[in-house]
């Protein structure tokens, strides 16, 4: 990234249209299709895996995106939010390693690559060159993008065009994750309460329903009676289900009700 990158006219072009194209970008598919198109005449790649991080670093959407059928197993290694490659990539890269950071599979200075380590896994999938950018930690959430498969080794002018990319690429998501959420969120019959998620979050934190009751300054009784219209609206049957469940609804990425955040 050191050297003097001056785009052509076709690329300033590339660039341009694309950037015009993701704005009005809202849906996953929407996104696929625009990194399978105007992202690619600047990034060409045959798989890419977007991650997005919560306010606690926490793995909240995961997209694959490819032109062409894959194996469910493969896509499973790249973007499993557990223990996928990207999720690795990602976790060595924001770990003092600077971005964008690149990987020619060719082998040429392995030694002295930063993402040498993933050099044998990445041969074994039959993913040769790598390219990765991300956000820093920010307060609101971060991304990281992983391009896979790249048809020629990676140059700093590569890197160069996914810098320029990277804030059109990371609010994009930010979009798609919201808008996935929103729509899971609207699966419920209706809202969760504040109170419910006065006593959703106690409940978290490992507090008793007289526990809880004491907090809030409620019986123990009404926190059961809370508890029991809750696990209907969640459609679950103990605490840990609606954890769970609150979980994956993200309900906790809501702002913490007055009452829980000051006891």
């Amino acid at each position: 990234m050191e050297a003097l990158v001056i785009l052509s006219k076709v690329e300033q072009e590339y660039l341009l249209h694309a950037i015009e194209a993701v704005l009005p970008v809202r849906q996953s598919r929407q996104l696929c299709l625009w990194t399978q198109g105007q992202f690619q005449a600047l990034l060409p790649h045959q798989i890419m895996v977007c991650l997005q991080f919560g306010a606690q670093d926490e793995v909240q959407h995961v997209e694959c995106m490819h032109s062409t059928v894959l194996d469910a197993g493969l896509l499973a290694r790249l973007g499993d939010k557990s223990d996928g490659l990207a999720l690795r990539l990602a976790r060595h890269c924001r770990d003092g390693l600077r971005l964008p950071a690149m990987l020619d599979a060719s082998g040429a200075g392995e030694a002295r690559l930063p993402l040498a380590p993933f050099m044998d896994e990445l041969r074994a999938l039959g993913l040769d060159n790598l390219l990765v950018h991300g956000t820093e930690r920010l307060p609101g959430g971060s991304t990281f993008f992983a391009l896979f498969g790249l048809p020629h080794r990676p140059r700093p002018r590569h890197a160069y065009f996914f810098e320029l990319l990277l804030p059109h690429l990371h609010l994009a998501l930010q979009r798609v994750g919201q808008q996935q959420r929103q729509a899971r969120a609207g699966a419920l019959a209706r809202p969760v309460s504040a109170r419910e998620m006065e006593i959703l979050h106690w409940v978290r934190e490992g507090k008793s329903n007289e526990e809880i009751g004491l907090i809030l300054g409620i019986s123990g009784l009404t926190v059961k009676n809370h508890l029991q219209r809750l696990y209907r609206l969640l459609g679950v049957s103990n605490r840990a289900h609606a954890i769970a469940r609150g979980m994956a609804l993200h309900l906790f990425e809501q702002p913490i009700p007055p009452l829980a955040r000051a006891a």
